[in-house]
């Protein structure tokens, strides 16, 4: 088709939409739209395709488009499946839902699948939720769309009832994490029963969908999570969910308070365990039964009192940890208290960066072995300080710290605002990270921050 057909097709479109009340004009346009899509000049299609998500509107019209979408050329049928659903009339729906079970064209079943999820209904939930299971990363991450976009009332409930009804651990946590996506409050309930099932994996997931959508009222069955989760790994992840939705309640003095009410209705063996929860929420409620917990007779519990301590999630502790750290009779539970202290140390909470150093330096201080020292340094690269530089480059010289030293430095060196406002030092402190590091990564770092390019964290 010659160019100056296109340039009429244009002139001829935006004519008839400027009279498209008259239905004898409405029905010109459909056809010329029509036409274009199945012309064979593609060139032409995305002005078809502008008029199928704006012009010519009404169900007629929207069933005439869908039924092209059997006899376009298959590399038309992606775009006119994108505008069909960005026209949202759901009577496009059924032609859609054919190509999403028929069709053999991978880019064209992938755009249907995107498709349904702004015309289909609850109805759509079940064959969206089998392609979840589908081994095309593809078509699993437009069905998990369209799962999420679905804007039937109904959809969540054919979400819970799809939950319910799988035995496939993986359909289980994609489900619970649309879900999730999907912000369906009024499910949690169901949500909770999962948190304790015996799948540690569909475990993690409702964990993790009642951390970010839950309250405080939700935190009574969280801590049945925290205690059916298996110890290690698992368990502190669900502590964590439990301190997010802690972390929501106005009241910072009184955020512990809806764990330490759920533990008054367990065993003592089970509040034990929650000790570790109170740490990572802090505060003056979780406080005092930690350090009830610390001064118990019973070891496994004054041991558990002061795990939970240094769980603290800010330096308010500080004092504390450094007089458990010098007094405690136990040299293990002055490591744990000594390792709490350089952990918090350069943690975001409201003190200024020189007192974040200051404390790292007290930590340094008390350190008492090699991998100790070594730590403190690796949580110096969080404190953007000039200071932070002279501090640790000194260690450049120790063999036994020197290599971590290389890498807080290429980390201080990364900030670039820190770096050219310094450049005279950190320039000399960057030619001994090459001169000594034993890693080509930090090397590399080093050269390109010296030559004043960047350098992209890797995913």
């Amino acid at each position: 088709m010659h160019r100056s057909i296109a340039v009429f097709a244009l002139v001829l479109i935006s004519s008839i939409t400027s009279f498209a009340r008259a239905q004898d004009e409405e029905n010109r346009l459909v056809k010329m739209v029509v036409d274009l899509l199945n012309g064979d000049d593609d060139s032409l299609r995305p002005l078809a395709y502008e008029q199928i998500r704006s012009g010519a509107p009404g169900e007629p019209a929207t069933q005439k488009f869908a039924e092209q979408l059997e006899s376009v050329p298959a590399a038309a049928r992606a775009g006119l499946l994108s505008a069909l659903a960005d026209r949202g009339d759901a009577s496009a729906a059924p032609a859609v839902r054919a190509l999403v079970h028929e069709s053999k064209d991978a880019e064209t079943r992938l755009a249907a699948i995107a498709a349904i999820g702004k015309l289909g209904n609850a109805d759509d939930c079940k064959t969206l939720a089998s392609i979840l299971l589908e081994e095309d990363a593809d078509a699993v991450a437009a069905a998990r769309r369209s799962l999420t976009v679905l804007q039937d009332s109904n959809a969540n409930h054919a979400i819970v009832e799809e939950l319910n009804q799988t035995g496939s651990s993986q359909l289980k946590v994609a489900l619970i994490e649309v879900l999730t996506d999907r912000r369906a409050l009024e499910k949690l309930p169901t949500i909770m029963i999962y948190a304790v099932r015996n799948d540690a994996q569909v475990r993690t997931a409702a964990m993790a969908a009642l951390g970010e959508l839950g309250d405080a009222s939700h935190v009574s069955g969280m801590v049945r999570g925290v205690l059916k989760a298996a110890s290690g790994k698992e368990r502190a992840e669900a502590e964590k969910q439990v301190m997010f939705v802690c972390n929501r309640i106005e009241d910072k003095d009184r955020r512990a308070e809806p764990i330490i009410n759920a533990m008054k209705r367990l065993s003592s063996a089970q509040q034990t365990i929650l000790l570790s929860t109170l740490g990572r929420v802090g505060g003056p409620l979780a406080l005092a039964e930690l350090e009830k917990a610390y001064g118990s007779s019973s070891s496994s519990v004054h041991t558990a009192g002061l795990r939970a301590i240094a769980n603290w999630p800010d330096a308010s502790i500080a004092d504390r940890l450094i007089e458990i750290a010098k007094q405690d009779k136990h040299k293990d539970h002055q490591r744990i208290a000594r390792m709490a202290l350089l952990r918090i140390a350069p943690l975001p909470d409201g003190r200024t960066d020189q007192e974040k150093l200051e404390l790292l330096q007290k930590g340094m201080e008390l350190a008492a072995s090699t991998s100790e020292k070594t730590y403190a340094l690796k949580r110096a690269a969080a404190i953007r300080l000039i200071e932070t530089l002279r501090w640790v480059e000194p260690y450049l010289d120790d063999e036994h710290y020197s290599q971590q030293a290389c890498a807080t430095i290429v980390e201080l060196a990364h900030h670039r605002q820190l770096r050219d406002d310094n450049k005279p030092e950190f320039h000399a402190a960057l030619d001994r990270v090459i001169e000594l590091s034993k890693d080509k990564v930090v090397v590399d770092r080093a050269n390109r921050y010296k030559r004043g390019e960047t350098w992209v964290r890797p995913k």
